[in-house]
């Protein structure tokens, strides 16, 4: 039994003047128990809409979708006992303290007498010098901590980190990514999206891609890094990219990315940029990582996104009223 089963899901929302947007089509794979799964897209391609339906906060318009073998609409409670959803946004109520938040969250699963992993949680997490702070009093940073640990405070055993990292500092990733994979090695299942991708190389054993509501790739990380096509050309450049690579390379100020195929490749590639009368700095060559697999799939789906456009969907309306895709997951909440 997989620990997450999508099934033909498939979401269509109504527009405005009898038009519809389909967010999700057909979209079918099994997480196992015990994974770390990535599931990666650019703007627009469904993964919070697929989130938030395995949450139950969106009903998709047809397919199914179980946690566990539990239902997560004929069998909502239980689905999300087993579930722990952190989700993007900072949620959190502004009137009681770290550890009146997590005594309550606990409660919304009938949970009692749980102090020590709570205390286990705060510790784990960076927050026991922070355990009586008003929730209003922390940075950021912290607050997103708190988000963690109330997705935790029940013991879930499936775990959906939701960009858990966005905008926030190098401890705390390095403090969060310890913890889950430690509770991934004890057996927990997990679920991220990010649009950090090295941080999916380095955790996800398995990945998905996900594209205009379609599942474009679904394979072993090692997989799509062994499949990659190409090397990849670094170097720091003074002045615009000669005209013949556009579209081709991936340019961060003066940090120029292009992918090549072999050294007679480089040489032709770096004397294109001699003749342009240009002058190249730091020149490396490495092998592609996932981001060029990314934005590689992807090219062949369609147009290539950008390298920075890789968080989740915007917003769309529904019975023409705005509906933010990005939901609110508090979890615990019915």
């Amino acid at each position: 039994m997989p620990a997450i089963s999508f099934q033909s899901v498939s979401k269509t929302y109504a527009l405005a003047r009898g038009a519809t947007l389909k967010a999700l089509e057909d979209v079918t794979f099994d997480i196992e128990e015990g994974e770390f799964f990535g599931l990666l897209g650019p703007n627009g391609a469904g993964k919070t809409t697929l989130i938030s339906i395995l949450a139950g906060l969106v009903r998709p318009t047809s397919g199914r979708v179980t946690v566990r073998g539990h239902d997560v609409q004929a069998d909502y409670a239980n689905a999300r006992r087993q579930l722990g959803v952190v989700p993007q946004e900072l949620v959190f109520d502004p009137f009681f303290s770290v550890r009146e938040a997590l005594r309550i969250q606990s409660g919304y699963f009938g949970v009692r007498n749980n102090e020590a992993w709570i205390g286990e949680l705060l510790d784990s997490l960076g927050l026991a010098d922070k355990a009586n702070a008003n929730m209003r009093q922390l940075s950021g940073g912290m607050k997103r901590r708190v988000l963690v640990a109330q997705a935790l405070v029940h013991k879930p055993r499936v775990i959906v980190l939701d960009e858990p990292t966005a905008g926030v500092d190098v401890e705390l990733r390095q403090t969060l990514w310890a913890f889950i994979a430690r509770l991934n090695k004890q057996g927990h299942t997990v679920l991220l999206t990010t649009h950090y991708l090295e941080e999916a190389e380095a955790l996800c054993a398995r990945i998905a891609m996900l594209k205009s509501g379609r599942v474009v790739a679904l394979e072993r990380t090692s997989e799509l890094l062994k499949a990659a096509s190409s090397n990849v050309l670094r170097f720091k450049l003074d002045g615009e990219l000669p005209p013949e690579f556009k579209g081709k390379a991936r340019v961060t100020g003066r940090i120029v990315q292009l992918p090549t195929q072999d050294a007679h490749d480089i040489e032709r590639s770096l004397a294109i940029i001699r003749q342009a009368g240009l002058r190249v700095e730091d020149v490396e060559i490495r092998k592609a990582d996932l981001e060029d697999v990314f934005l590689e799939v992807m090219a062949k789906h369609g147009e290539q996104p950008s390298a920075t456009a890789l968080s989740p969907i915007g917003n769309v309306v529904s019975e023409g009223r705005p509906v933010q895709e990005a939901a609110s997951v508090e979890v615990g909440s019915s």
